[in-house]
């Protein structure tokens, strides 16, 4: 059995409103130098959701369900790194309010949290509603396994994901695929991995196929070979790192579909176990 120290967790609220999609410039720079017009990060997005496929979509950056933001810059830092994926979330005001969803991920730079509901409390919402966050998992630790950082996710979701330590003393994690460092893009260097989230690179279309990219859906965990998200993120040998699919691919350079942590370690302590069924919506029983 994995014993985790989620009995001395601390849950606290944090709270944020539908967020409006916003556009500055009415164009989007693809990799092959086009320009395009498209949706983008923000709102409620009714036909886009957690278990769908992540790739193909007219759009870039597509947040799947609803967007939330806080529109205080320090209570949208906290939402932004105490959110984790799995937390509870309940609508506070509005026509939809009483209605409960999940995290689903957190995206740096736009600096938002999705989050799932049923699409019939989807056509209830309104810009602006407030989301409570049940905020919890940011510190949970695996007590075998002090190398092994955790972050990002709830709980209880962890304890659904069939996760296990083999004989050998490593954490066996289902993933549907391996994604090589070298496919890393947008987010390299960033400070810190306990909020927002990374890209793969999908401009080749070779290493789309190779690596099973081109299947990706929302909410898919990945292994990312190579990469070091202890404190911060980039290149390292023999790390790995375990990640959740949380927006779609992208069309500018060095974008993709953005991964958000969920556990790391700056050696092999992680091993994945393929498996086609290891997605959030199926651990959430969402079909």
């Amino acid at each position: 059995m994995i014993k985790t120290n989620r009995n001395r967790l601390v849950m606290q609220s944090v709270q944020g409103q539908i967020s409006h999609p916003a556009s500055v410039y009415p164009y989007r720079l693809m990799h092959d130098g086009t320009s395009h017009t498209l949706p983008a990060t923000g709102g409620i997005t009714y036909n886009v959701q957690i278990g769908d496929t992540a790739m193909g979509w007219v759009g870039d950056h597509i947040e799947p369900g609803v967007t939330i933001k806080a529109k205080d810059e320090k209570a949208n830092g906290a939402l932004n790194l105490l959110a984790c994926i799995g937390n509870e979330a309940k609508v506070v005001s509005g026509d939809a309010k009483g209605a409960e969803g999940f995290v689903t991920g957190i995206h740096g730079g736009v600096e938002h949290v999705m989050v799932y509901f049923h699409q019939k409390v989807l056509e209830k919402m309104a810009i602006d509603d407030q989301i409570l966050i049940k905020a919890y998992g940011q510190g949970l630790q695996i007590q075998q396994l002090p190398e092994i950082m955790m972050m990002n996710l709830d709980p209880e979701l962890f304890a659904r994901m069939n996760i296990k330590i083999a004989s050998d003393g490593c954490l066996e994690v289902p993933v549907v695929t391996e994604v090589p460092a070298y496919l890393m893009g947008s987010g390299i260097g960033s400070p810190t991995a306990a909020k927002g989230d990374y890209d793969i690179m999908t401009a080749d279309p070779d290493a789309n196929k190779k690596y099973e990219l081109d299947q990706l859906r929302f909410g898919d965990l990945v292994l990312l070979r190579d990469c070091d998200n202890t404190y911060g993120r980039g290149y390292l040998k023999g790390a790995v790192t375990i990640g959740v699919i949380i927006h779609s691919d992208c069309i500018k350079m060095g974008h993709g579909p953005g991964v958000t942590t969920i556990m790391t370690c700056k050696t092999s302590k992680i091993r994945g176990i393929k498996d086609s069924k290891a997605n959030i919506a199926h651990y959430m029983e969402i079909k």
